[in-house]
C-alpha cells in the first residue's frame, strides 16, 4: 500500500528476520504460547483444567482473526482482553481457563522479553561478522604502513591493519555488552496486579509452594532460568535501559569506523564497496560518494538518540507502574532493534568490501615520512659527530621552511635542505636510508596479530547467513 506512511526501517533498511520477529504474528502468537504455558502449569499443580483444552488452545496458537481483535478492542478499549475473547472463539472448550490468575502484562511483558533476547541473540551474530570480516581485513593489511592522525592532523605512521584493529576493538567492546544483557536477562513470569502473587495466593489456596514452581515451570517452557526477585506489575524498566545501551553501544561503534571511512575516502585511502552500475550523483557522473557509511552514520544517531527513551520511561514508573511507558516502548525498543539491524547490515556489506587504494596510501606517506623521521634523522647526525641542541635547530628551520614550500603546491625537499646543512654531515642518500617507513610502525603488526588471536575462538559461533541489502 503506497498510500499510507510507512517506517524506512520496514520499507528500506531492516531485514527479513528483524521485521518478522517483530510482527503482529510473533507477538500475539507468543502471547498465546504464553497462556498455553499457564494453563499447563496451572493443570499440573491441581487446577481443574483438562488436557482437552490445552489440546485445543495448542491447535490454534497461530490462526488469530485480526478483524475480530480490532473489533473487540474497539467495543472494550483493551487490547489483552480483546485477544483473550477472540482466542476463546477460536477455542470455546478453553474459554474459561485463558489468562486464569493474570494480568495483562503476563502476555506483554514476558513476550517482549522472549522476543527481545531473540533480537539480541541474532544481533550478536551480526556484530560477530563484522568482527571477523575487520579481522581479515586487519590481517591483511597488518604491516602496510600508512599516515596516522591525531586531530586529524599528520601524526606518526600506523599501518592500515592497525586503525581497522581500533574499530574491530570497540566491537569486541559492543559483543560484552549484548552478551552482559543476554545472560542478565530474566523472566517476570506471572505475579498478579502489583507482582504479590495475591490471586495465585487464593487459586492455590495459600500453597505458596506451588505458586514458586508454576512461574519456574513458565520461565523454563521459554529457556529463561531466573525469573526478577521481585517485581511491580511489569517487569523492571531497567532492563529496556540495558538492552538499549547495548545496542546504542554497537551504533556507536558503527559511527566511528564508518565516519573514518568517509574521511579516508575522501583522501582517496580507502573506498567502501562500490557497485558497477552504481550511481553516485544525479549530476556529477564521476562521483563516488561513500553513501553505505553515510548512512550508517544516520542511522547510529537515531538509535543513539533512541536509547535515551529506556532510562526516561524507567526512572517514571510510579510505585508498582503507570502506563505512560506503553506507548513509547512499543515504539522506541522495535525500532532500536530494527535500527541496529539495519545498521550492522550495512557494516557487513562495508567491511567485507574495503578497498586499500595502496598508491595513494603509500604517496601520502612519503609526503609527510621526511618530517615524521627527523628524530631519527637526528640520532644519527650525532652519531656522526653533530651537536644535538644545534642539529635540533637546523631541522626546526628546515621543517618550517620546507612546509612553507609545501603550502605553495611544491614537493617537500625537506631531505634536500638538510644535506646542504653543514652541522648534519650526511649525504642525501644517507639520509634517505632512514626514510624506510616500516622503521615507524613500532609493534602495529604484532598488535594486530594479538587482537586477531584473542578474538578468532568468537569465530565458531559465527551462523552464516545469506543477506542481500538494496543500497
Amino acid at each position: 500500500m503506497h498510500n499510507i506512511y510507512e517506517s524506512p526501517l520496514s520499507s528500506r533498511y531492516a531485514s527479513e528476520y528483524m521485521l518478522n520477529l517483530f510482527s503482529q504474528d510473533k507477538r500475539y502468537s507468543t502471547w498465546r504460547k504464553l497462556w498455553i504455558s499457564l494453563a499447563k502449569a496451572e493443570k499440573e499443580l491441581g487446577l481443574p483444567i483438562t488436557d482437552e483444552q490445552i489440546a485445543e488452545l495448542e491447535a490454534h496458537i497461530d490462526d488469530i482473526d485480526y478483524e475480530a481483535v480490532a473489533a473487540r478492542e474497539k467495543q472494550v478499549r483493551h487490547d489483552v482482553m480483546a485477544h483473550v475473547h477472540v482466542y476463546g472463539l477460536a477455542a470455546p472448550k478453553a474459554a474459561g481457563v485463558i489468562h486464569l490468575g493474570a494480568t495483562s502484562c503476563y502476555v506483554t511483558d514476558n513476550a517482549d522479553l522472549i522476543i527481545y533476547r531473540e533480537g539480541l541473540k541474532y544481533l550478536r551474530n551480526e556484530v560477530l561478522e563484522v568482527i571477523k570480516n575487520l579481522a581479515s581485513f586487519a590481517d591483511k593489511y597488518k604491516a602496510l604502513p600508512t599516515l596516522g592522525y591525531t586531530h586529524y592532523q599528520p601524526a606518526q605512521l600506523v599501518t592500515v591493519g592497525k586503525r581497522a584493529s581500533l574499530w574491530m576493538q570497540d566491537f569486541l567492546s559492543d559483543l560484552d555488552e549484548i552478551d552482559f544483557a543476554i545472560s542478565t536477562m530474566k523472566f517476570l513470569g506471572c505475579r498478579g496486579t502489583t507482582g504479590t502473587e495475591a490471586s495465585f495466593v487464593e487459586l492455590f489456596e495459600g500453597d505458596t509452594a506451588k505458586i514458586d514452581q508454576m512461574n519456574k515451570m513458565i520461565a523454563g517452557d521459554f529457556d529463561f532460568t531466573e525469573c526478577f526477585d521481585v517485581s511491580g506489575q511489569t517487569y523492571p524498566r531497567k532492563t529496556d535501559s540495558r538492552i538499549l545501551n547495548a545496542l546504542a553501544s554497537v551504533a556507536t561503534s558503527c559511527y566511528r569506523m564508518a565516519n573514518d571511512i568517509r574521511l579516508l575516502q575522501h583522501d582517496r585511502q580507502l573506498e567502501e564497496p562500490f557497485e558497477k552500475d552504481q550511481i553516485g550523483s544525479s549530476a556529477m557522473a564521476y562521483k563516488r560518494n561513500p553513501m553505505r557509511s553515510e548512512r550508517i552514520c544516520s542511522l547510529s544517531r537515531y538509535l543513539m538518540a533512541d536509547a535515551m527513551n529506556a532510562p526516561m520511561t524507567a526512572s517514571v514508573q510510579w510505585m508498582e507502574r503507570t502506563l505512560d511507558d506503553s506507548a513509547n516502548r512499543r515504539i522506541s525498543m522495535p525500532e532500536g532493534f530494527l535500527c541496529a539491524d539495519a545498521i550492522l547490515r550495512l557494516a557487513k556489506n562495508v567491511t567485507n568490501g574495503l578497498v586499500v587504494n595502496e598508491k595513494i596510501v603509500e604517496r601520502t606517506v612519503k609526503e609527510y615520512l621526511p618530517f615524521m623521521a627527523t628524530e631519527n634523522l637526528l640520532m644519527e647526525a650525532v652519531k656522526q659527530g653533530g651537536d644535538r641542541q644545534k642539529l635540533h635547530e637546523v631541522i626546526r628551520k628546515a621543517s618550517m621552511e620546507a612546509t612553507a614550500e609545501m603550502k605553495q603546491g611544491r614537493p617537500c625537499n625537506l631531505l634536500e635542505k638538510l644535506a646542504l646543512e653543514p652541522e648534519f654531515n650526511l649525504e642525501k642518500e644517507a639520509l634517505e636510508k632512514l626514510l624506510d617507513p616500516s622503521l615507524y610502525i613500532g609493534r602495529c603488526p604484532e598488535q594486530v596479530t594479538a587482537l586477531i588471536e584473542k578474538a578468532k575462538p568468537l569465530f565458531k559461533d559465527i551462523e552464516t547467513r545469506e543477506d542481500s541489502i538494496t543500497v
